[in-house]
């Protein structure tokens, strides 16, 4: 690796950039796997009962809001945190893209189980006629939290670890 590389990976900045860009990273590949596995589901459901359609495309649409959420995330660490810090510590470099993992973290498996979640609901729509897809919405509405958490939490530290006022980060 050359020095020139090397310097870089070890600013500050990149690693708390770097950091930031995982909120996003956690939610586009979580999401692509819960879809993945709800229209797989749904591709089966529709062969023999092409009237669920409507149902298979929104319930296997759910697992897309986590890329939104770690959109939001990245956007707000981007543009309302990261341009204020100057001077930036490695600690504080390091907390932010702990900070990042964490949201990585809960968006990737949030957006997978409620995209298990939505698979199962998908599978009995032609058993029970429909009526199973408010109940799956309903159901997977629990997982979708922990995504809007992990956003809400990830952004809430990340604004204490950058502020110089807070004595929570030093």
């Amino acid at each position: 690796m050359s020095q020139a590389i090397a310097t870089q990976l070890m600013n500050p900045m990149w690693i708390a950039s770097a950091g930031v860009a995982l909120g996003i990273i956690g939610g586009l590949v979580g999401s692509s796997i819960g879809i993945a596995r709800a229209a797989t589901a749904g591709l089966s459901v529709l062969a023999e009962d092409s009237g669920q359609f409507k149902w298979v495309l929104l319930l296997s649409s759910l697992p897309m809001t986590q890329t939104f959420y770690g959109f939001i995330f990245t956007l707000l660490g981007f543009s309302g945190v990261l341009p204020g810090l100057t001077g930036i510590t490695m600690g504080k470099a390091v907390g932010i893209f702990g900070i990042g993992v964490s949201v990585m973290l809960a968006e990737f498996f949030s957006a997978i189980y409620q995209g298990s979640v939505c698979m199962s609901g998908i599978v009995e729509l032609p058993k029970t006629k429909g009526r199973i897809a408010t109940s799956t919405m309903i159901l997977a509405s629990y997982i979708e939290l922990f995504g809007i958490l992990g956003m809400v939490l990830g952004y809430l530290l990340l604004g204490g670890k950058a502020s110089p006022h807070t004595r929570l980060w030093g």
